[in-house]
């Protein structure tokens, strides 16, 4: 079939290999505009482009897709099918109509649940237990659209948002293979959506990452997942923010030993974001429930690094308190 690709990030681009690989003639590649990134400010080309031009396709970077000049170089193209993959952009009525055989979305969760920007690492953040890919027909609502075939892969105890996206970037590109298989020989089941168990994964923010301490140690952990790489998780520490990279939910035991030393030291007990233990190895924190071991650390201006190297470059003291790193500042 001819195709039209859209697509942004790295997310996509083992979808538009796999589309390629199929035996599909890919038309035209259409991607954001590149854009300045770094502290150089240099313009960078998004990663669809890079593989795009690698492979000899023609690329188009509309800063916006509405409007009747770009609709008319898309119909130029002729495509049976526009593929999108984490295009970053809303397609208008009238480009969702130029495809005879429609719009195809590859989309990173199991729909219905989890429409919207960050479905990845929201699933981490969550504590679900599984989650997966699903290719759907684009409608002009945000991930509405009849499901078309769904894969399922499991959230592992240690996942991160970026191991798992990387796993459902490779999964999206199986599936979608799949999926333009049957769309072309006419065996496709479309199922609509509804609206039941839906939520909206809303678009990631740094200031997320700034941890309250006031949050169970379970929760705390996810996010510490769910937002690594990006945008990461911080703390304040010395009127400055410490990354945390890793970390483990400390044993009710462990807890309760680390309390009754406080206690028989004079403390009246430690307060949320507090240290109950530091030694050569540990740094364990209380939290609104229970406490965490952090195990990979980032001091500002270095390297990661795991927590006994942090500490003997580091020293922390039982009965330090880290805080939201806005309220550090």
């Amino acid at each position: 079939m001819r195709i039209v690709f859209m697509g942004t990030p790295d997310f996509a681009v083992p979808v538009l290999e796999a589309v390629a690989a199929a035996g599909h003639s890919v038309v035209g590649v259409v991607t954001q505009p590149d854009k300045p990134k770094g502290r150089g400010g240099a313009v960078q080309m998004t990663p669809v482009k890079e593989k795009a031009l690698e492979m000899g396709l023609a690329v188009y970077q509309p800063v916006k897709v509405r409007g009747p000049e770009f609709a008319e170089v898309l119909r130029g193209l002729s495509a049976d099918v526009f593929v999108v993959a984490a295009f970053g952009q809303i397609l208008p009525k009238e480009v969702l109509e130029i495809p005879r055989l429609g719009c195809v979305n590859v989309h990173s969760s199991l729909l219905p649940k989890y429409r919207g920007a960050a479905p990845i690492q929201w699933a981490v953040i969550d504590g679900e237990k599984e989650t997966g890919v699903t290719t759907m027909m684009m409608d002009e609502g945000l991930d509405t659209g009849d499901m078309l075939e769904q894969a399922v892969i499991p959230i592992e105890a240690d996942e991160t948002g970026g191991s798992l996206h990387d796993k459902l970037s490779a999964l999206g590109a199986r599936l979608i293979v799949s999926t333009l298989d049957k769309l072309e020989n006419g065996t496709a089941v479309r199922t609509p959506q509804t609206d039941e168990g839906t939520c909206y994964a809303k678009m990631l923010k740094k200031t997320m990452g700034d941890i309250d301490w006031t949050m169970d140690a379970e929760a705390i952990e996810r996010l510490i997942r769910g937002l690594s790489p990006w945008p990461g998780t911080y703390t304040g520490w010395n009127g400055k923010t410490l990354k945390i990279w890793r970390a483990q939910v400390v044993s009710e035991e462990d807890v309760a030993v680390c309390g009754k030393e406080q206690a028989g030291a004079g403390g009246s007990g430690a307060v949320c974001g507090q240290v109950i233990l530091a030694d050569k190895s540990r740094l364990y924190v209380k939290c609104g429930k229970g406490a965490l071991s952090l195990t990979e650390l980032q001091p500002e201006g270095r390297k990661r690094m795991a927590a006994d190297a942090f500490l003997r470059g580091y020293p922390v003291e039982t009965g330090t308190v880290f805080t939201e790193s806005r309220k550090a500042e």
